[in-house]
């Protein structure tokens, strides 16, 4: 896949088991995966050994507030489990698409005199992500 510009990625969530729906307004978003190291060294070794851990993800978006996103938006509220999905390349035929489920652990509105109304939301994947294609 050659490389991409921001500007087509699309956000879906909905309330785990729900049929997801883009959220509005965003700006950016992050998709953090990880996974720990279990060190597997014994005596006589001549350098350290690691076994693959568990693995562990979070995911943020950053929008501007739209209380008329009763579909995106709105969903993201702390303590709601839900499905999501993270088109980086848009919607297209053979685009990629990150997927799960998590728990929403916060959500945040800041605004200034001289600016826009921001939202920004933090959720803790459960489970895999799982990268698929539309």
């Amino acid at each position: 896949m050659a490389s991409i510009t921001g500007t087509s990625g699309v956000v879906k969530v909905a309330v785990s088991g729900g049929s997801v729906a883009a959220v509005g307004e965003v700006r950016s978003y992050t998709l953090d995966k990880s996974a720990d190291s279990i060190e597997s060294t014994v005596m006589g070794d001549a350098a350290r050994t690691y076994l693959a851990g568990l693995s562990n993800s979070t995911m943020s978006i950053e929008c501007y507030f739209d209380s008329a996103d009763t579909t995106g938006q709105a969903v993201l509220d702390e303590r709601t489990v839900i499905d999501f999905e993270i088109h980086p390349a848009g919607t297209g035929v053979g685009t990629p698409i990150y997927s799960g489920s998590g728990i929403v652990t916060a959500s945040n509105i800041a605004g200034a005199f001289d600016g826009m109304v921001d939202a920004s939301f933090t959720v803790q994947v459960s489970g895999v992500v799982t990268v698929c294609t539309n």
